[in-house]
């Protein structure tokens, strides 16, 4: 099952939380990492949206949670989830003591009027 278009489960997360948040001083929801790069971006909730983001520029359709206790797949192309896949590289989640929202120290005090419905 890791033969599968769109998954490479050699290659590890870009880092603990949204490279694209991290890169601009931002902060996100929740996270998810691409099967194919690892690239970990925000979730169609955050302000920036970066996963969607990261589908649409680089065109790789698959991205799984990147939150603790979650292993489902969400595919972008078909507009479908999965409720598991093949196990991707360690490590699974951002670290179990990073905040959600996070980072803490970039949330704003207003943030659940930021979030994308």
């Amino acid at each position: 099952m890791t033969d599968i278009k769109g998954i490479d489960p050699s290659v590890p997360p870009s880092g603990p939380g949204c490279a694209d948040c991290d890169a601009v001083g931002g902060w996100w929801f929740h996270l998810r990492r691409c099967a194919q790069c690892g690239h970990v971006g925000c979730c169609d909730s955050s302000p920036a949206q970066h996963a969607t983001a990261h589908w649409k520029s680089a065109g790789h359709p698959l991205v799984q949670s990147f939150e603790p206790g979650e292993d489902w797949y969400w595919d972008y192309d078909h507009d479908q989830m999965y409720a598991s896949g093949p196990e991707l590289t360690p490590p699974s989640n951002h670290p179990l003591d990073q905040s959600v929202p996070g980072p803490a120290d970039r949330v704003p005090p207003d943030w659940t009027q930021r979030l994308h419905r």
